[in-house]
């Protein structure tokens, strides 16, 4: 079956109408040299059938992260999802439903992205959340440019324990912003003081808690100083599942809090579909991104629901439209959001305490280890080691033998000095055994 349907017909009359000669005419605009000589070298046409048996042959080559004891973490965690979870989220009216512009006939997707909003605005300690955004990379860039908007300042700090993919979004869309920002060196012992990069001319501060090394700290200090200085916090949680015992970012003075929702409901999935949460407070929620569901009474007084807030409908007037992030995830945003009332209060803290203690397990064990140290203060379910020598070739090693130990910071940052730092995660995932497969081969390849 050809994906191209015209028949030569069909083309010759297309090419007439718009009126040019031949289908080369239509790349005449191209530099010479930048179009292809010949056809590039890709393998002949198959069937269906030997597409699926390629397909699989080539996905053969890959360890799936439930097959061998996996402890990767650096903002995508393998935490267990729930079968009712994805069962729900399967149901037709929750499946294909699209952006609830009709109220009257979206009240079930409005009121389950309220109930979304009104967990993340919990589990922040703040005030007012969105709809979802993209992402956490994305939901940080986002409060950047929110914090400019209100501080009418173009400045950003982003400490150094900042995920550097996070970073790279930031830079990336401050840079075709003409916007300023200081990136400051990396941070893997958590000792650093990011208050003193902070001026009169700064518009935030990014600080990560925990950290992409795992260092948990104590960012009250932090909300003080950039308030004194006119400027804003902006607290990043790339494990949103460590909001179960750790202090919320808003009881410690965050303005704006952007995370990656992954951990709840959503499974590792090649990389992606992930989940933005966003929060802030209440006087700052017309320069918020992105859309809010907000709850009203109808005609006849009964409970219902709205858009009270979004983003997309600003594309009339663009230039005073405080986001271009025109959608929310809400698939994605409904499996969180189920997970989350699946383990309620009590449900998230014990999920957080066995996170945290399978953790320290994994620390004290990887610290008996000769050639390894645990370099990480204060963690939640992620910390730092430093090895002799090559964390990635050590990882790549490690691999071979069915355990996949961790993220080599390099690899987060090739540019890097850190060769020698490999980040490791253990969530409720990881059994014993699998804890004592990771050292028992760290004691072999290190010997």
């Amino acid at each position: 079956m050809r994906y191209l349907p015209h028949t030569p017909a069909d083309r010759a009359a297309m090419l007439a109408a718009i009126g040019v000669a031949d289908i080369d005419a239509l790349f005449a605009d191209v530099p010479a040299g930048k179009l292809l000589a010949a056809p590039p070298n890709l393998p002949a046409p198959m069937g269906e059938f030997e597409v699926e048996r390629a397909l699989g042959r080539l996905a053969s080559r890959s360890v799936a992260a439930g097959s061998v004891p996996f402890f990767v973490g650096c903002g995508a965690y393998r935490h267990h999802v729930p079968a009712t979870v994805d069962h729900l989220i399967q149901r037709s009216e929750f499946l294909t439903s699209y952006t609830p512009y009709q109220p009257e006939i979206a009240q079930g997707t409005l009121q389950a992205l309220f109930e979304f909003q009104s967990q993340v605005a919990l589990l922040t300690g703040m005030e007012v959340a969105n709809a979802s955004m993209y992402d956490g990379s994305t939901g940080t860039a986002e409060a950047v440019l929110m914090a400019h908007r209100i501080t009418r300042r173009n400045k950003a700090v982003l400490a150094g324990g900042l995920h550097p993919h996070y970073a790279a979004v930031v830079e990336t869309l401050s840079r075709h912003g003409g916007h300023e920002v200081v990136l400051l060196p990396p941070d893997p012992a958590g000792s650093a003081d990011p208050i003193p990069q902070i001026d009169d001319r700064t518009s935030c501060i990014v600080v990560q808690n925990p950290d992409v090394f795992g260092t948990v700290r104590d960012l009250s200090p932090i909300a003080k100083a950039a308030h004194d200085n006119g400027a804003l916090l902006v607290v990043v949680v790339n494990e949103v599942v460590s909001l179960g015992l750790i202090e919320p970012p808003g009881a410690m003075g965050a303005d704006i809090v952007a995370a990656e929702g992954q951990s709840l409901g959503n499974s590792l999935s090649f990389g992606g579909r992930y989940v933005g949460l966003f929060a802030t407070r209440d006087k700052f929620v017309r320069q918020m991104p992105g859309r809010l569901a907000g709850e009203t009474v109808d005609a006849a007084g009964r409970r219902g629901f709205v858009l009270t807030l979004s983003t997309r409908e600003q594309h009339i007037r663009r230039e005073k439209a405080t986001s271009n992030i025109c959608t929310n995830s809400g698939l994605c945003a409904l499996a969180f959001s189920i997970h989350l009332t699946l383990l309620g209060g009590k449900g998230l803290r014990r999920l957080a305490e066995i996170n945290h203690a399978n953790a320290c397990d994994l620390a004290e064990r990887l610290a008996a280890v000769p050639g390894v140290e645990v370099i990480t203060p204060a963690f939640f379910n992620e910390f730092t080691i430093r090895v002799k020598g090559n964390a990635v070739k050590l990882v790549d090693t490690l691999a071979q033998k069915s355990v996949l130990a961790g993220v080599p910071y390099a690899r987060l940052r090739p540019d890097s000095e850190h060769r020698d730092l490999l980040i490791v995660a253990s969530t409720e995932i990881n059994a014993d055994a699998d804890r004592e497969a990771l050292v028992k081969a760290m004691r072999e390849v290190m010997a």
